[in-house]
């Protein structure tokens, strides 16, 4: 069978899209069942996970549900830098748990303040969601009016809120080695915007990429 029959019958947008939905409903299952196995748990480590939980499905559901995009970036690397980024740090939620209350209660907060960054994101980015960078249009509502990738930041955010749960030499490795990630998924994005969304010139020249005033 020729690689060009091969990609008609298993187009690769789609392959791409049931692989992240399954992996992240996964992921849901994962931390929904350590959930119901933990009821003697303190409660900020029950309600932190409970919202990863409830996100991973609001991922899934996303990423099942996106639209074709315009335009995806070229070459392997990004590719790479994406599903790295994606995927690998939050398997760090079942690198196990400290019973520390400190540890615990900086952790739910830092969840707690991402996911509801991320939820008010992605309600604006709507089906413009994607993970390996690809062309749909500009958003430029919520919290896109102040900066250009609001949903990197909400998502180290909560990640810092995980590792924090974790705390060990390891996953502040991966920690550090995720924000490399990002920042290569935040220059292949918007080169690819630059090349297919016009608008997008006017837009990045006005607005900080992360953080204001930092970067």
């Amino acid at each position: 069978m020729t690689t060009v029959a091969l990609s008609k019958i298993f187009p690769y947008d789609r392959t791409m899209q049931l692989f992240g939905g399954m992996w992240f409903l996964l992921l849901a299952l994962g931390v929904a069942i350590k959930v119901g196995s933990s009821v003697g748990d303190p409660w900020p480590s029950l309600l932190s996970s409970f919202c990863l939980a409830v996100f991973y499905v609001l991922l899934a559901l996303l990423i099942i549900t996106r639209p074709p995009a315009k335009a995806h970036a070229n070459g392997l690397l990004p590719r790479i830098a994406a599903f790295v980024g994606t995927y690998m740090p939050w398997t760090i939620a079942f690198f196990g748990e400290t019973d520390k209350a400190l540890p615990n209660l900086a952790s739910t907060a830092c969840v707690l303040i991402g996911m509801v960054m991320m939820l008010v994101t992605i309600r604006h980015l709507g089906r413009s969601f994607s993970l390996v960078p690809q062309a749909r249009n500009v958003v430029q509502t919520g919290p896109y009016r102040w900066i250009k990738h609001p949903l990197y930041l909400a998502e180290e955010i909560a990640l810092l809120g995980v590792v924090l749960r974790s705390l060990t030499p390891l996953t502040v490795i991966l920690l550090v080695l995720h924000i490399g990630v990002q920042i290569c998924r935040i220059h292949y994005e918007e080169d690819l915007l630059r090349r297919n969304c016009p608008e997008y010139s006017s837009y990045e020249a006005s607005r900080w990429r992360v953080i204001p005033y930092v970067w």
